[in-house]
């Protein structure tokens, strides 16, 4: 096979890979990555090598590292933290009569790879021929289980074809893995070398124990496993460890037609304040469980876990096949991500990789946990647990940056914020109102007020508290929110950002309301009559800029005054710009890296007209360069709402396909799981027009050209409900619960369960089709019959 010969199968419930990419394996080991949101393993090769990028992770264990400063200043972070690869039990060796199973030698007669949407199992498939000519069929299964949150499980098999072998093979657990060479800090790549310290190892009969505790964050790692072995009479068995290795060694000689199958059990623990005893017995209790389980018991726990999610969440597409297949492919992997995290971060990579050293940032509560709470609303409710549990290392950062309330960090893995710089980091302080929305949006589609009183009220009343901080009443009775950053990075310390404002008015009022639910708890907090009217008042009197000569909102004061940016004289191999130019130079220019106004319009649709949409859309589609995977899905959802939906079709693909087409070259070192959310938010709230801005769920679904069809699962308070669009109308059932009044196009309805009831979508009146930057036109985007083209054409 040549040295890049893997093709991409287009399966609507699967991704499936023929052949091998020997030249970026990176690419597909993050493409096929399993997970549970608390375990996480690369789709490396089972031998382990070759590789791009080793990695098997744990949520939240990670290593301190020193964060570099040129100039230090008060209020600076001084550690970072950075995800480090703990130990691998992937790891399965294979001699086939004395020659290493290496898909670089010998020669690979078929490879096949395939990650099944329904069944959560890893399967791989290869014919090898050995360089002295023996053929040998190997097949392996890899799970990591939803049911069983600390296991994972390998079933492997091997068969030789035409000839006996004599076969061997090592089932391993390896701490300290050599990692590719660190690009960046050589302080932090000293800090990370080896970054687990042995406590214990042990082996005995087909069981491995290994304990680490990492060098500077002090947490405890235990990992262990067990194997079922199946095969000839005469296998031979041996065991042994070491400090940072464990294997378990397996030989038989095997006559054709004969197959050696050896079931591998995982098991891992960790904790910061456990005791060495202690976390071995978890991962031993844990390991014991599930070989009880059995590998058939652990795939039947599987599939029962996921038909159970897809008969909720399922999205259905007709009419583009590479969006039906990403669709899928992005609610599998946000569910990895999130489903069994509890009470932990939710990575931007989810535990698919080591980009942005392991970090959560504000992605989490903007574009994955809208998701989760309309699909696994336990997940959603698990991951605002994780902010409300790091609350004190927030109000700790407040009282250091002199603000009241909590301050959480722009990018964090267990509570403290690790953004050295601070225009784009300490500045954001919209990630607080983010934390804020998704608490509020969590309650009004559960209904959950235990959960509010319990966790939500507190992270409403620390954020309300921190705007009301933060920012003043000016001489014209405005309230502004000044010197901050919103979620556009090219845009850093600016007055009065609309996003941030908008989103910092419904903090301030959701917090007043709740407390108004919850008056004893609220007294808890210190919470009087006479904060929540200062809470209304700000919110009252936010400040939100407008330019009445433009006819359009900057995206903060003074925006639209600036410099446009000279795209005409920006050549395509610039981009991203932030790689190419100074932020000094960005900073100062009409310029947008991702959706920022036009993400204020999805985020808070209510508060905008929808002329003010329309004229908003087109004068920053002008503008913004999407150098973030952040950009495109609401862009996508505005470019819907405002009828332009072929352009919605072009972004809803490009959020759809950013990993599986690897558009911004980056894959390998994770997945862009927010894009991958994103994809969702562009069919459901986008093409299925869903908004939940006020008390009743309202649907102005329209579908572009290319889609016939689409379908999509809503978890609605204690409801499932389901929804079917085609071009002339949609159709709404509750399949679970009771009755549901909702909106369509602004006119109230009520679904009865079992009658379904269709509704007309009325014609999309023209519009003319928005500009993009000179070369940054996405790259997805069929101009539609009569359109004016864009100077990009």
């Amino acid at each position: 096979m040549s040295d890049a010969a893997a093709t991409y199968v287009v399966d609507p419930w699967g991704l499936r890979e023929i052949g091998l990419d020997m030249l970026d394996p990176a690419r597909s080991e993050s493409l096929f990555a399993l997970s549970n949101g608390h375990i996480g393993l690369r789709g490396n090769l089972d031998e382990g090598e070759p590789h791009g990028l080793p990695g098997s992770y744990l949520n939240s264990v990670h290593e301190l590292r020193p964060l570099p400063y040129a100039e230090a200043g008060y209020g600076y972070p001084e550690s970072g933290q950075t995800v480090i690869n703990v130990t691998n039990g992937k790891l399965i060796r294979l001699m086939v009569d004395d020659e290493p199973f290496d898909v670089r030698y010998g020669e690979l007669r078929s490879h096949h790879r395939s990650l099944d949407f329904r069944q959560g199992v890893l399967l791989r498939e290869a014919v090898w021929e050995s360089p002295t000519g023996q053929l040998t069929k190997i097949v392996s299964r890899r799970l990591v289980s939803f049911s069983q949150r600390a296991v994972a499980a390998i079933c492997y098999e091997v068969e030789p074809i035409g000839d006996p072998a004599r076969v061997v093979v090592q089932s391993e657990l390896v701490a300290n893995e050599t990692l590719p060479a660190h690009r960046g800090d050589p302080r932090a790549a000293a800090v990370l070398d080896s970054p687990l310290v042995p406590e214990l190892h042990l082996a005995r009969s087909t069981l491995v124990e290994l304990v680490h505790v990492t060098r500077h964050s002090e947490i405890r790692v235990a990992a262990a496993m067990d194997h079922i072995i199946e095969g000839p009479s005469t296998i031979g068995v041996a065991s042994e460890s070491e400090p940072n290795a464990g294997r378990v060694t397996v030989t038989a000689v095997l006559q054709p037609g004969q197959r050696l199958r050896i079931v591998k059990f995982l098991a891992y623990g960790w904790s910061q304040q456990r005791s060495l005893p202690a976390l071995r017995d978890q991962a031993a209790a844990a390991l014991f469980a599930a070989r009880q389980t059995g590998w058939d018991g652990l795939l039947t726990e599987q599939r029962d876990y996921l038909d159970a999610f897809w008969k909720r969440a399922d999205v259905e597409v007709d009419g583009d096949a590479e969006v039906q297949q990403a669709v899928r492919f992005a609610l599998f992997h946000v569910l990895q991500a999130g489903a069994r995290a509890e009470r932990r971060a939710i990575p931007a990579k989810g535990l698919t990789g080591p980009g942005y050293d392991g970090h959560a940032f504000w992605d989490t509560e903007t574009y994955v946990l809208p998701v989760l709470t309309y699909t696994v609303p336990p997940a959603a409710a698990d991951a605002l647990r994780w902010r409300h549990s790091t609350l004190p290392l927030a109000e700790e950062r407040a009282r250091l940056l002199n603000l009241r309330g909590a301050a959480f960090p722009w990018r964090t893995i267990n509570g403290e914020e690790c953004s050295g710089y601070w225009p784009a980091g300490t500045a954001a302080f919209h990630v607080n109102a983010d934390i804020a929305d998704a608490v509020a949006r969590y309650v009004h589609i559960t209904e959950d007020y235990a959960f509010e009183e319990a966790v939500g009220l507190e992270l409403l009343v620390k954020t309300a508290r921190l705007w009301r901080s933060l920012g003043h009443h000016d001489l014209d009775g405005r309230f502004r929110i000044d010197g901050v950053t919103g979620p556009d990075e090219y845009s850093a310390i600016t007055d009065n950002n609309v996003y941030t404002n908008l989103m910092a008015q419904r903090n301030l009022r959701a917090a007043a309301d709740a407390a108004r639910r919850h008056p004893e708890r609220a007294n808890e907090f210190g919470v009087d009559a006479e904060e929540t009217a200062s809470w209304r008042d700000a919110a009252e009197d936010m400040y939100i800029p407008f330019d009445e000569h433009l006819g359009v909102h900057p995206q903060a004061d003074g925006f639209t005054g600036h410099e446009i940016w000279d795209f005409a004289n920006t050549r395509p191999e610039q981009y991203p710009l932030l790689l190419h130019f100074p932020y000094f130079d960005l900073y100062r220019k009409q310029v947008v890296k991702q959706a920022d106004l036009v993400l204020a319009m999805q985020r808070r649709g209510d508060a905008f007209t929808h002329e003010q949409k329309v004229r908003n859309f087109a004068y920053y589609e002008a503008l913004t360069v999407r150098d973030s995977s952040l950009s495109a899905a609401p862009q996508a959802v505005l470019a819907t709402e405002c009828g332009h939906l072929a352009l919605a079709h072009a972004y809803l693909r490009e959020a759809a396909l950013m990993d599986l087409r690897d558009i911004q070259r980056n894959t390998g070192d994770g997945l862009h799981i927010a894009s991958l959310a994103g994809t969702w938010i562009a069919l459901v709230e986008g093409f299925g027009g869903l908004r939940d801005h006020s008390e009743l769920l309202s649907f102005a679904p329209r579908l572009s050209e290319s889609l016939s069809r689409l379908a999509f699962g809503l978890c609605v308070r204690g409801r499932h409900l389901r929804v079917e669009v085609t071009g002339a109308q949609a159709t709404y059932t509750v399949q679970e619960g009771e009755a549901i009044e909702l909106a369509h196009y602004g006119e109230r309805f009520r679904v009865e369960p079992g009658r379904p009831v269709s509704l007309p979508i009325p014609a999309c009146p023209p519009t003319e089709q928005p500009r993009q930057p000179l070369h940054r036109e996405p790259r997805f985007f069929v101009h539609p019959p009569g359109s004016r083209a864009t100077e990009n054409e």
